[in-house]
C-alpha cells in the first residue's frame, strides 16, 4: 500500500481533526450549559462542584475549538498541534487514574479515554508526518 498523495493525506488529516474536535466542543458546551447534571442529572449537585465542572468543560470547548483553529495550516501548527496533544494526554492519564482508584466509568468516558491516550497520539505523530512532507 502505498502512501497518499501529499494534498490528499493533508486533507484527510484535516478531516479527522475537524470531526474528532466535535468532541471537546459538544461535550464542553453541553457541560456548560447543563453543568454536572450533563452527567449526573437529578443528582443533587453542590455550587462548587457545579462551578468546577462548568469551568473544566469551558476548558474543554476551548480546547476543541483550539483543535479546529489548527485545521486551515495544518502543516504549520505543529508546536500548537504538539501542546494541545499534550494537554489532552495529561487529561487521559488522569481519567485513567481515576479509573483505576475508583472504577471503570460509563462508556462515553471509556471512548473519551480511548480518544485521549490512543487517538490523539495517533493524531500528533500523523500532524507531524504531514509537516515533515514538502507542500506543493
Amino acid at each position: 500500500m502505498g502512501r497518499l498523495p501529499v494534498l490528499t493525506e493533508r486533507r484527510a488529516l484535516q478531516a479527522a481533526v475537524a470531526v474528532l474536535a466535535l468532541v471537546p466542543i459538544g461535550a464542553g458546551a453541553a457541560g456548560v450549559l447543563l453543568g454536572p447534571g450533563f452527567v449526573a442529572a437529578g443528582l443533587p449537585v453542590p455550587a462548587d462542584l457545579d462551578s468546577h465542572f462548568r469551568y473544566l468543560s469551558g476548558i474543554f470547548l476551548a480546547l476543541g475549538l483550539a483543535f479546529w483553529s489548527t485545521v486551515p495550516a495544518i502543516e504549520r501548527r505543529t508546536g500548537t498541534f504538539r501542546l494541545l496533544g499534550f494537554l489532552v494526554v495529561v487529561g487521559g492519564l488522569a481519567r485513567l487514574g481515576s479509573l483505576l482508584t475508583v472504577g471503570v466509568p460509563h462508556w462515553p468516558h471509556l471512548g473519551g479515554l480511548a480518544l485521549e491516550l490512543l487517538a490523539v497520539p495517533a493524531l500528533v505523530v500523523w500532524q507531524a508526518r504531514v509537516a515533515r512532507r514538502r507542500w506543493p
